[in-house]
Parts: structure tokens; sequence; C-alpha cells
């Protein structure tokens, strides 16, 4: 009798060890920073299908959002990054990003000097996509591969 009142908790503590890992395993924490000079950290980030990313973006600038916001916008494959970039201009009371466009997978939303945001969604199929800062000029320096094996 004592030793299943032992057990118990144990195959519970154990359960709930492999549980967590499993999740853990499923979930992959990316940060990447902007900064005032209209650079990403990173131009390469590198995940598995069907992965969970939990995506937080710091802006590590001063400036505000209005002079120089900073926002990380996934596209779908053979999306044109001049022709995209020129459609983002004009979507500014959408933080930069043209609302119901089919190029955009996720997008974070703009942030200024300081700040940080985070978002949670599904690595999409194996392939090559690009990301970028919307914000109207920061697409040519900003820009990088995300990487689904």
């Amino acid at each position: 009798m004592r030793s299943s009142t032992f057990l118990r908790p144990l195959l519970i503590l154990v359960l709930g060890l492999f549980a967590f890992n499993a999740y853990a395993q499923d979930v992959v924490e990316v940060v990447i920073e902007g900064n005032d000079q209209m650079r990403f950290n990173l131009n390469e980030i590198k995940v598995k299908e069907g992965q969970t990313v939990k995506l937080t973006l710091k802006h590590v600038g001063k400036l505000p959002e209005a002079a120089m916001g900073h926002n990380w916008v996934l596209l779908t494959p053979g999306t044109e990054l001049p022709a995209f970039a020129q459609e983002a201009m004009k979507a500014k009371d959408n933080e930069y990003v043209p609302a119901g466009s089919n190029a955009v997978i996720v997008a974070t939303e703009l942030i200024g000097g300081g700040e940080e945001t985070t978002i949670e969604f599904t690595a999409p199929a194996k392939g090559t996509y690009d990301f970028i800062c919307s914000f109207p000029g920061h697409y040519a320096l900003m820009k990088g591969k995300f990487i689904v094996e």
C-alpha cells in the first residue's frame, strides 16, 4: 500500500515531464530585433514544418513608431517584394499590411522603439519564404528567409 502512495505522484510527475518535453519540441521560440538603422539582427530563420512558432519582434531602437516603425511579415512563396511593398505603403490604416492580401501568411503588429510584440503560428509547408518589415521603405534592408524543413 505504501509503495503505491509513493509511485502515483512519481508516475504523474514523469508523465507530466514527458508531455512538457513533447510540447517543447513542437514549439520553437524565435526572437528577432529591428533597430533604428533599419536592420533585423537575423536574416535567416529555420523551423520544422508544422511546428508552432512563437516569434517575438523587439524594436531595440529609440525612434517612435511614426518615424521608424517595424513589423515582421511572412510572405507566400513567389511574392514580388517591390510590388508587395508598394501595396503595403497604401495600407497605413492597417499598420502597412494590406488587408485581405493573399501574399501575407502572418504578420506582427507595428511597433516603435523600446517595444516588443509576440505572435504564435504554425509553420507552413516545407520551403523557403521571404520575411520583411513592410513599413514604407524598409523592405529593401529589413528582409530575410524563413526556411521550413
